[in-house]
């Protein structure tokens, strides 16, 4: 029998280490990053952790000095120390940084195309 879960998710997650911050209006919060995939992230909940769940947060994924993902994001799950975000909005450079990000660490083209396609449909 197959976990529902593993069957709704169309994306692949990379598990990756990187200097996030998340913030929402003047709050700001630095986040260890679990994983990220084309669609959003999952990160480990922050101590003093008081945000509106209702409303948008912005997110800055620091891969180098150089390169950075910037996203909007909304939270869909706050369970067992993680919150999960799914991209709302994410600028051309940024979503070229994910891909590439995605496409290294997946190690096949299909699966990224997979991936690609997938993220056309959620649109």
């Amino acid at each position: 029998m197959s976990d529902p879960d593993t069957e709704r998710r169309r994306f692949h997650r990379i598990a990756f280490d990187a200097p996030t911050e998340i913030s929402q209006g003047a709050q700001r919060w630095e986040v260890k990053l679990h994983d990220v995939s084309l669609k959003g992230l999952m990160v480990e909940r922050p101590a003093h952790w008081q945000a509106d769940p209702q409303q948008l947060f912005d997110v800055q994924i620091n891969l180098s000095e150089a390169a950075k993902v910037r996203m909007e994001v909304t939270l869909t799950r706050d369970d067992s120390g993680l919150l999960g975000f799914v991209c709302e909005h994410i600028d051309l450079e940024s979503i070229s940084h994910l891909r590439r990000l995605v496409e290294l660490n997946l190690g096949d083209e299909s699966m990224l195309e997979r991936d690609l396609s997938a993220l056309g449909k959620d649109s």
